[in-house]
């Protein structure tokens, strides 16, 4: 029988069945594994199933019977991928299982910031609205997404599938290739300048790199409108907090939208818990991907990953 473990099962929640994985051998599950405690843990394993814990040579040479490290994500940036392949260890990962999920919580973003929903929320539940003497109240007014111009940083999977939902609200869309290598046929390209001050929006849906890493600075946020918002659901490191931070304040835009943060958990002395207009700042604790129809996407994919590997089936390898 194989040995498989799951060293994080707590990044996929309690509520998915991951018993799916007993099929294949004696399933062991851990919520969370420390640094410390890896080596111990994968020592007599076949299988290993993990999120983000960090395999790297020092605690993956213990793991003598290791065939295949499947993580429960697309990025493999936690796996040494020089020693796995020197090594003859299989490594596999899961492309495409987020995309509408993560496309819907932009659109939660987006609306959550531009009708001001947390104002009017508080509003009726304070009891200012039983004192009103008309039927409504418009002390906050917004503006509807039809005819506005929606501007994507990273027009990948996720990008396009924004885009797509963009346009059936009525938005114009043009995008911003990150690379400088891809093209769209039906949207129109635009350089990073004219996208931030020509759009409403600007949501980023692109990868951390080279040429992503600080490329949003006050300096870019700065040529953008006062009446635009800006949403983040790419990766934390491609803003910069400090400067976000100070543009809001700085009324520089009229709001802002973060999924993904440079450290993860969020720390303590971050400058975007510090903001005085916390009102035009939404934070949520990297939940984009996480739908429970895409988290079973998920686990579904990494298990044929697995009986595909048993097999002798080449598939998502990496």
């Amino acid at each position: 029988m194989k040995k498989i473990c799951i060293l994080d099962s707590k990044t996929l929640g309690k509520d998915i069945d991951l018993s799916i994985f007993e099929e294949f051998g004696t399933l062991t599950v851990y919520e969370t594994t420390a640094p410390h405690e890896v080596t111990e843990k994968i020592a007599e394993q076949d299988i290993i199933i993990t999120n983000k814990v960090q395999l790297h040579s020092p605690n993956l040479s213990a793991a003598k019977n290791l065939k295949l490290i499947c993580i429960t994500a697309t990025g493999t940036n936690n796996v040494d991928l020089n020693y796995t392949r020197e090594q003859g260890i299989a490594v596999t990962n899961v492309a495409g299982y987020s995309t509408n999920s993560v496309a819907q919580h932009t659109f939660a973003m987006a609306l959550y910031l531009m009708e001001h929903l947390p104002y009017y929320d508080h509003y009726v539940k304070s009891g200012d609205y039983c004192k009103s003497n008309i039927f409504t109240h418009l002390d906050k007014p917004f503006h509807e997404l039809e005819g506005k111009t929606w501007g994507i940083i990273g027009l990948g999977a996720i990008g396009q599938r924004v885009a797509q939902l963009a346009e059936a609200f009525g938005c114009n869309v043009s995008y911003y290739s990150t690379s400088g290598k891809n093209t769209h046929p039906n949207y129109k390209r635009v350089d990073l300048d004219t996208l931030l001050s020509h759009s409403d929006i600007v949501s980023i849906h692109a990868p951390l790199n080279e040429n992503t890493r600080n490329l949003i600075t006050y300096d870019k946020l700065s040529k953008m409108k006062e009446s635009a918002i800006l949403l983040n659901l790419g990766r934390g490191s491609i803003v910069n907090e400090e400067d976000l931070a100070k543009a809001l304040d700085d009324h520089l835009i009229a709001g802002a939208a973060l999924d993904v943060l440079e450290h993860e958990p969020m720390e303590e002395n971050n400058p975007l818990l510090k903001i005085k207009n916390k009102d035009k700042l939404l934070i949520t604790p990297h939940i984009a991907w996480a739908s429970t129809e895409a988290r079973y996407r998920l686990i579904n994919e990494v298990a044929e990953n697995i009986r595909a590997f048993l097999n002798g089936i080449q598939r998502n390898r990496v």
